[in-house]
């Protein structure tokens, strides 16, 4: 939202490559205004407004002050710019709230549209090939320059001098005394925390960009992959987007009596070429050579043909994104590390104790107990890959060769889902009217790649769910992470048109969209009509959410480790970015996995996509799977849409606020690991 957009001074929405970084007119760099004459400003405007106002006024003042630069005038025109446009009357205040909250809308909900549009040659699956030009209208920023213009014009420094930001710190303290408006004042406090030139902003759009392009276009035939015999064992026509694709045809595997093991140690020997860039790059996105990746040899007619390997790409994407968004350190005076933007910005909870949870999590004994018992069901050791075990949801009889003919019948086409999507809704108990509402607010198009859900910026504008359909219809991995894209559009509409005033809509952070989508995936078959009798239910997804919480919370550990690396040597090269990633990995498999797995030194942790082509996302992940829990107990026994639409309407609270809200506690791991002991205990 532009909420966000002018918080982190970059576009909602994470995109695309290439401008060299200019050199910031001096003009622009942050300098200090005269404490003195900051003093006397305060001074006068509480003895103008009374001591009572002296709180915001000194916030206020001192705030504007702090990114107050030469070109924006002299010390005299700082002073008179204060005392002209302080609004001390109630009255006055909230016309000027109002103005603000209505303009920014339309300028975040427009700027959204934009976007949205240009990119769509990069992002949709039109039977057309990505062109250069597309790529330079994807990287093109139309709001690189809004931030400056908003301080150019002092817009900014009107909206920071009436209201002010609050840090994390303030608003744990102060926010549960504050009512809806002050919520709503405090929210606006947030938009203007950095002043980042134009020039930053977009080279940090180009390189974002650049990444999910990356990402976005980077498959594997799966047909052409042989073992040492020169057979395969995978459809002709399989074309699987890493790490997503990869992983979930891994997971698809566990049913496959025959060869499904044989089937995993490919795909994870795949993974391994990826991480450590051995792979080919005659493989990646083409269909060419047969490729045996145990023994990295490709061939084609017959004869085996030179490889020629990525050779550090995916780590200079990722140090590309360290560059970018290092650039905007010291514009942002509150928080002066992507890290620190990242987490106690963005997602309202400090790194460090994220990083707490998730260890104190990984560490936990239930998590042996819990590998014992997937050992005894596989009926062998652990392999590295079981991370991914999904033994635990339950599909009766059906197999992913009978889910597939399914949704291949039921969704040959995104129209066809798009028009399921009221009936969908009615499954999940929103009425009829309500059901319809949100389902017109949502479009459902055909992505290059895995899907994503892409959020309206303002009230009336439509929701974007993209999804992979193939030529014969949409295929069952592709419906289950539909589903999971239309939770997201669910929250994104509930947090949109429902919530009460424009400057709280949205989420507390990216994991409690998270959360919802996690619970509308988990629903996916019961909405294909197929209805789970396992007297076990509750029991198995207690067991899922914790396994899938010790999966990705070890990728996010490694994340957040590997940035502080960056931050530790920010001349790294991307060979050295490589070794240092391939490390981390290692080290932190070995210290919360390898005596689960009974291997050291597995490199897996490192695959996931989101750390090459979204900073820091990954964490979301985790904490959604937590808060997926939490709200998961809450909706038991109550009705589902209700419960769901009077959580998300409470907008963008901070997290532990919104989960008193939601469900009458605070976020914890606890809950989780508690259900998945007492689960191990019932289940045979």
């Amino acid at each position: 939202m532009i909420k966000r957009l002018l918080i982190i001074a970059l576009p909602a929405i994470l995109i695309l490559s290439g401008c060299e970084q200019k050199k910031t007119d001096p003009q622009q760099t942050p300098q200090g205004m005269d404490q003195k004459v900051v003093r006397k400003v305060i001074d006068s405007l509480v003895v103008n407004y009374g001591q009572d106002q002296k709180s915001v006024i000194t916030k206020g003042v001192s705030q504007v002050a702090t990114l107050w630069r030469s070109k924006d005038g002299s010390e005299t025109e700082f002073t008179t710019f204060c005392v002209n446009n302080y609004q001390g009357n109630t009255e006055a205040k909230e016309v000027l709230f109002s103005r603000l909250a209505r303009n920014f809308e339309i300028l975040g909900g427009y700027y959204s549209k934009i976007n949205k549009e240009l990119l769509k040659p990069l992002q949709l699956d039109n039977g057309q090939e990505a062109t250069p030009i597309d790529e330079l209208f994807g990287a093109f920023n139309p709001s690189a320059h809004l931030t400056d213009d908003m301080f150019g014009n002092r817009i900014a420094f009107i909206a920071m001098l009436n209201f002010p930001f609050y840090s994390l710190t303030e608003k744990t303290e102060l926010g549960p005394k504050w009512n809806r408006h002050e919520w709503a004042y405090a929210r606006l406090g947030d938009m203007f925390s950095s002043r980042v030139p134009a020039e930053i902003q977009q080279n940090a759009s180009d390189k974002l960009t650049a990444a999910d392009t990356y990402i976005s276009n980077y498959n594997i035939f799966m047909g052409n992959l042989v073992d040492k015999d020169g057979k395969t064992s995978f459809p002709k026509e399989l074309k699987l987007i890493t790490h997503w694709g990869l992983r979930d045809e891994l997971k698809s595997q566990y049913a496959n009596k025959e060869i499904g093991i044989k089937n995993q140690e490919m795909i994870y020997q795949v993974m391994k070429r990826i991480i450590d860039q051995t792979i080919p790059t005659q493989v990646i996105s083409k269909n060419d050579y047969t490729w045996n990746p145990f023994d990295n040899i490709i061939t084609k007619d017959g004869k085996v043909a030179e490889v020629i390997p990525e050779n550090d790409q995916r780590y200079q994407v990722l140090l590309d994104n360290f560059k970018a968004m290092q650039a905007i350190d010291n514009f942002s005076p509150d928080y002066p590390t992507y890290i620190q933007r990242k987490f106690e910005q963005e997602m309202e909870i400090p790194q460090a104790d994220v990083e707490k949870i998730f260890i104190e999590f990984v560490s936990s004994p239930v998590i042996l107990d819990m590998a014992k018992l997937i050992s005894s069901r596989l009926g062998r050791p652990l392999k590295p890959y079981d991370i991914w075990y999904n033994g635990f949801k339950s599909r009766g009889i059906m197999t992913e060769e009978m889910l597939t003919a399914m949704t291949k019948k039921k969704y040959p086409n995104t129209a066809a889902i798009e028009k399921d999507l009221p009936n969908l809704l009615k499954q999940l108990g929103f009425k009829k009217d309500k059901a319809e509402f949100i389902a017109s607010r949502i479009r459902v198009e055909s992505s290059r790649g895995a899907g994503h859900a892409w959020g309206t910026e303002m009230r009336g504008d439509v929701s974007l769910l993209r999804t992979r359909v193939g030529a014969s219809g949409m295929d069952y991995k592709g419906y289950n992470i539909a589903v999971h894209e239309f939770g997201h559009n669910v929250e994104q509409t509930i947090t949109t048109e429902f919530v009460d005033n424009y400057m709280m809509s949205d989420v507390p952070n990216t994991a409690f969209t998270e959360a919802l989508a996690f619970i509308f995936q988990k629903r996916d078959l019961e909405l294909l009509g197929i209805k789970a009798k396992d007297k076990d239910k509750m029991n198995m997804m207690a067991l899922d959410n914790a396994w899938a919480c010790y999966e990705i919370m070890g990728v996010s550990l490694v994340d957040m480790n590997v940035w502080k690396w960056l931050y530790a040597h920010p001349e790294a090269t991307a060979p050295e970015l490589k070794d240092a990633v391939i490390s981390i990995a290692k080290e932190v498999w070995n210290k919360y996995y390898a005596n689960v797995f009974g291997s050291k030194d597995e490199p897996i942790l490192a695959i996931y996509s989101h750390m090459i082509d979204n900073p820091l996302y990954l964490s979301a992940y985790p904490i959604g799977h937590l808060i997926d829990f939490q709200v998961e107990q809450q909706l038991e026994g109550n009705n589902f849409a209700e419960e769901v639409t009077r959580m998300y309407s409470q907008g963008r609270l901070i997290p532990q606020l919104w989960m008193k809200g939601a469900v009458n506690s605070e976020l914890s791991s606890t809950p989780t690991l508690k259900a998945a002991e007492k689960a191990l205990k019932e289940v045979k």
